[in-house]
């Protein structure tokens, strides 16, 4: 049976059969390429984890006044400065995240104090309170904020504060106790964040 190429059914057919063909390729090189991006992204997000990241990772491991402050002012100076920020708190350093925390510094043994007090003194009662108050003092004739403003301000500018659950979990912390706002995580956390950071402190 001859096919007439000129009969407009034929023809009509012919050039669905091509236009289907043709759909048909593009859609495999389409696809192709797309799994072709993915696997070069997916790459490329590797890359980018593992790289060093121009931000500041923080170990505050003490719970008293003065040191309070050396891990919160160095974030919240990072991140003015459009610098990623993360303060790991363990060990005594949880006690800085606790409510209505009433952070203290002893005078006793403590002879790096601006008005260093002989140890038999220091043991006195009231001592401590008196050195807190001085301390606290000393940084409000500064203008530096107490250290809940300074909680709020590293919260609200992007620092990430990350409490140690095995600190929650060994020191029976409870969680209720503990302010807003703030992520538990292992020790892999830390070391994970530290790895691709530039300057890693321990406090």
């Amino acid at each position: 049976m001859d096919i007439d190429l000129k009969d407009p059914k034929v023809q009509a057919y012919i050039n669905q059969y091509i236009d289907q063909r043709i759909i048909g390729a593009s859609r495999q090189i389409y696809d192709s390429l797309t799994k072709q991006i993915k696997a070069v992204d997916d790459k490329v997000q590797q890359v980018e984890k593992k790289a060093v990241k121009n931000r500041i990772a923080i170990i505050a491991s003490k719970g008293t006044l003065d040191m309070a402050y050396p891990p919160l002012l160095l974030a919240t100076t990072a991140r003015a400065m459009g610098i990623e920020a993360s303060i790991f708190f363990t060990l005594y350093g949880v006690e800085i995240l606790k409510k209505n925390a009433k952070l203290k510094v002893a005078p006793l043994a403590n002879p790096a104090m601006p008005m260093p007090v002989p140890n038999i003194i220091g043991a006195m009662p009231g001592m401590t309170a008196m050195a807190s108050m001085m301390m606290k003092g000393m940084f409000k004739k500064q203008s530096v904020p107490p250290i809940k403003e300074l909680i709020d301000m590293a919260r609200d500018s992007g620092v990430k504060l990350v409490c140690c659950q095995m600190t929650v979990d060994v020191l029976g912390v409870k969680q209720k106790n503990l302010i807003d706002g703030i992520e538990f995580g292992g020790l892999a956390t830390f070391i994970e964040y530290g790895m691709g950071s530039t300057i890693n402190l321990f406090v």
